[in-house]
């Protein structure tokens, strides 16, 4: 016989991809997902190939050491029929010299990128041809990955949607903005694959971390970890959370992973600047969906930062309502981290499911700045021991909080302050624009007996359970339209729910805050020595927020911190009550010009009024889309924007992909920063 001579071959790319899901990361390379066949084709030369006669094998390897003991090389036999458990060949058809050969991985293969050999032997003779190499990911459509979701709906969502929504605000004023995730851009999915081969435990042992890599578990580890640099790892982002970010992009300003994915690579795997727990778990969401393990952002409001672990956050606060002594555990006004779905087979069924990742550096875990994959079940109820970090969660999400009145003399009052950490925690809905309250899936109902089981099994006796005084009560509320530019009121409300006359002193302290619970000066102040409460009695106390006061204080998180603190004369009883207050910013108007479709220029005129008594100095608007503009999109204005002035732009774009799909628009100025606003724009497919 004469030998076999392979002459060409192709790949597939666009077939697979479109089979696979990835046809959105370009047909470039061959990417798939385990457990799912893909087809390649021989050609040969001289002469067909004749089964019987001719013998076929492959070998797939990845990593740099790849041996067979470690799942990362392995060779198989083309055969009749797929193998069950290892990688298997099979012939699909034969026409003339040409070969169709279906292959497949193990759902329980390594993902990362493979070169792919084949051999061939005819007796005694054989040759050996570099294919090429193929990119294998998650697949959360088999039934036997790990990381198998059952709604098409979901699996949409949280694998292949490329933009999203990431909550804000504060709890009483929740806020979204949208955040393109582009996990399918041009190189993101090289560049998270450096990430991995980045990361400490391959440069300490590469072949024990590519045999890991079968695992979500150990991957989402590895992710949170190198999303933040505090572990001198060449990570991807530092964080900062003084506003002072001259020397880098403020957190507030970036609308994409995209942008901060390719500077990380660009600056030869350096840390990016700067990010804050939205910026850190947003990446983390991009590194894990392009991976293909199903993710979401999700946002804790009223945040727990617990360091010593008693799930108690004590606070000081002097008699004007300012902080007395900084305590290292804080309340922040929120904090967003990562769910990805996956089962644990490390731990029992019941744990199978959505996994906390938390990837902003707070505290150690194993002496990594790394927090997860911890079970939401196991949050829910109590189970401390269990891996990964959940006491850290539990105590985000349940922690007391304690307010201390230090007095002029230094003496500590106790302070009466109903529960409120772990609010409405937050994400995205699937297929819609909404917000999805989820506490539910962390915590039981609050004062219901199952809360009180999981709070005796993880030790914790909630204050809230035992006391609130039932005479006197007292909130904040806010006018209608706090808007950045304009005065405001904000006021106490104070309820008797008594049959005697009640007499107090009340004060009103409002200060620009950061959305971590650091504060900045004072904005507003009312202190009433002599408040008359008469038998089941309201009296509203208002105070009034002028712009001249917080206008130049003012972070950009838009916060505004209101304190309040009754103190009633015969008892001495002190009550606290607080609020953030959201400062909103003015509205991003986009308009759509021109008829959308695939491969056909676009117009989009984008607009935003200056709300302020002052001219908006260095005006830029920044727009970006995942498969509708190329990258992004930078358009600076020349001249200032006078008060009550419009800044107007228009940019063209040509739409790559169809569909569904949000142009996210980021305004900066000297005065006015991190604006955000978005539009979907439905894209008709080219016409074939």
């Amino acid at each position: 016989f004469v030998d076999l001579v392979l002459e060409t071959w192709d790949l597939q790319c666009e077939r697979n991809g479109q089979e696979h899901r990835t046809a959105d990361m370009g047909c470039q390379q061959l990417v798939v997902r385990r457990g799912q066949p893909f087809t390649i084709t021989l050609h040969f030369s001289g002469r067909d190939y004749e089964e019987g006669v001719d013998k076929l094998a492959f070998n797939v390897e990845t990593g740099p050491c790849p041996i067979e003991t470690s799942g990362t090389r392995f060779h198989f036999a083309v055969t009749d029929f797929p193998e069950e458990s290892g990688w298997s060949a099979v012939v699909q058809q034969q026409d003339g010299n040409s070969l169709s050969i279906s292959l497949c991985s193990p759902t329980s293969a390594c993902i990362g990128r493979y070169s792919l050999t084949l051999e061939t032997s005819t007796g005694y003779e054989g040759s050996s041809y570099h294919i090429g190499h193929f990119i294998l990911l998650f697949n959360a459509w088999h039934p036997e990955d790990v990381v198998f979701l059952r709604d098409e709906d979901e699996r949409h969502e949280y694998v292949l949607s490329q933009e999203g929504l990431i909550y804000q605000g504060s709890c009483d004023y929740i806020t979204s903005t949208p955040w393109n995730f582009g996990q399918f851009e041009d190189n993101i999915l090289s560049i998270c694959l450096e990430l991995l081969d980045t990361n400490p435990k391959f440069l300490r042992d590469q072949d024990q971390d590519c045999s890991r890599r079968n695992d979500p578990v150990y991957i989402g580890r590895v992710v949170s970890a190198m999303v933040n640099c505090n572990d001198e790892d060449r990570g991807v982002l530092a964080g900062r959370w003084d506003n002072q970010y001259e020397d880098g992009m403020s957190p507030m300003a970036w609308i994409g992973s995209v942008d901060i994915l390719k500077r990380w690579k660009n600056l030869g795997c350096q840390p990016v600047k700067y990010g804050q727990c939205w910026v850190f778990a947003a990446v983390a969401c991009t590194v894990m969906r392009c991976l293909g393990v199903p993710s979401r952002v999700v946002t804790n409001y009223n945040s727990a930062h617990d360091t010593n672990g008693n799930l108690v956050i004590d606070r000081y606060l002097s008699e004007t309502g300012e902080e007395e002594r900084r305590s290292k555990d804080m309340i922040w006004n929120f904090h967003c981290w990562v769910e990805s779905w996956m089962a644990r087979p490390d731990l029992d069924d019941s744990y199978n499911g959505w996994q906390v990742l938390d990837p902003t550096p707070q505290e150690k875990s194993e002496g990594v700045f790394c927090c997860g994959p911890a079970p939401v079940q196991a949050v829910k109820e109590g189970d401390l021991q269990l891996k990964y970090d959940i006491p850290f969660i539990f105590a985000e999400v349940n922690a007391d909080v304690v307010y201390w009145v230090v007095r002029p003399d230094g003496s500590e009052k106790k302070s009466i302050h109903s529960s409120v950490v772990g609010k409405k925690i937050s994400t995205k809905s699937v297929g819609r624009d909404s917000r999805e309250d989820i506490t539910h899936t962390y915590k039981y109902p609050e004062g219901s007996d199952k809360e009180r089981e999981v709070f005796e099994k993880a030790e914790h006796e909630k204050s809230s359970l035992r006391e609130e005084d039932e005479g006197l009560h007292l909130k904040i509320k806010v006018s209608e339209g706090a808007n950045n530019g304009c005065d405001f009121d904000v006021f106490a409300v104070i309820n008797n729910n008594t049959d005697t006359e009640r007499a107090c002193r009340l004060r009103l302290c409002a200060r620009t805050a950061s959305y971590n619970g650091t504060i900045g000066p004072q904005c507003g102040m009312k202190d009433l020595l002599n408040v008359t409460l008469e038998p089941w009695a309201e009296e509203s106390v208002p105070l009034r927020i002028l712009y001249e006061n917080y206008g130049e204080n003012l972070t950009q998180d838009n916060i505004i911190k209101v304190v309040a603190l009754l103190t009633e004369h015969e008892t001495d009883n002190v009550i606290v009550a607080m609020r953030d207050v959201y400062v909103q910013n003015p509205e991003i108007k986009i308009r759509i010009l021109g008829e959308p479709m695939q491969q056909r220029k676009l117009v989009a005129e984008i607009s935003l009024v200056n709300p302020l008594a002052v001219p908006l100095l260095n005006c830029v608007f920044v727009v970006e889309g995942a498969g509708l503009t190329d990258g992004q999109q930078i358009k600076e204005l020349e001249e200032p924007v006078e008060p009550q002035e419009e800044a107007k732009v228009r940019l063209d774009f040509v739409p790559r992909l169809s569909g569904l799909h949000k142009l996210m628009v980021d305004f900066e100025s000297n005065m006015l920063r991190g604006v955000k606003g978005y539009r979907n724009v439905i894209i008709a497919p080219e016409p074939k």
